[in-house]
């Protein structure tokens, strides 16, 4: 079985493989909330905590049918994760390596569906909070699954690895590795401008006297 995979547009559509092994997980990290700020849809991205629901799995699982031409990919720095999305309507699509090894990627949930129930359906519960110490207010959620997470992703990329499924990927070009798109890195201003996007939403937050 499949879910589909689509743009808020409906330009970029595709699917993931709904048979694969999958690992649902919450990440608050500064980078994820960066990366909301800069499509400019932290609203419909991040929750309240201002984290970023993610699947993660495999690229082999991932399948590309329509509007392919409209995905583009950015790092925050030179040295960051790849942040793929839509171009033509910035729906985040998910975060890879910068090449094919490890075969990963963390498919943000705003590509797959609204409805968190849905999602649960279809893959499962989320596993994993992480990064928790990023999360916006002053009650931090608890981490919970890192070890176990971690075990099940390990177990995804070395099956891919002894399967040769490591070599299906549509976001990089099999002979060289490279990204199938130049990825956009931030300039120093950029970089400046979206982290203090994210600084200024924890600042903003109400204390526990004001919120009494």
């Amino acid at each position: 079985m499949t879910h589909s995979i689509r743009c808020n547009c409906g330009k970029l559509k595709g699917t993931l493989n709904r048979n694969a092994n999958v690992n649902r997980c919450i990440c608050y990290c500064a980078d994820c909330q960066a990366f909301a700020r800069f499509l400019k849809r932290e609203n419909e991205i991040l929750d309240e905590r201002g984290g970023t629901s993610i699947i993660q799995t495999i690229p082999a699982n991932v399948t590309f049918a329509e509007g392919i031409e409209n995905l583009r990919c950015m790092r925050l720095t030179a040295n960051g994760l790849l942040r793929w999305y839509a171009a033509c309507c910035n729906t985040p699509i998910g975060n890879t390596p910068p090449n094919l090894n490890p075969p990963f990627i963390g498919l943000i949930d705003n590509c797959l569906s609204s409805d968190r129930n849905l999602l649960s359906r279809a893959f499962g519960p989320v596993r994993m909070h992480v990064n928790t110490k990023y999360a916006i207010g002053e009650d931090k959620p608890k981490s919970i699954g890192l070890l176990s997470g971690t075990l099940r992703i390990i177990a995804m990329v070395l099956k891919a690895r002894l399967d040769g499924s490591h070599k299906r990927t549509p976001f990089f070009v099999l002979g060289s590795g490279d990204p199938i798109v130049t990825p956009k890195v931030l300039s120093d201003q950029e970089l400046k401008d979206v982290m203090d996007a994210v600084y200024n939403a924890h600042a903003h937050q109400p204390s526990k006297v004001d919120r009494l």
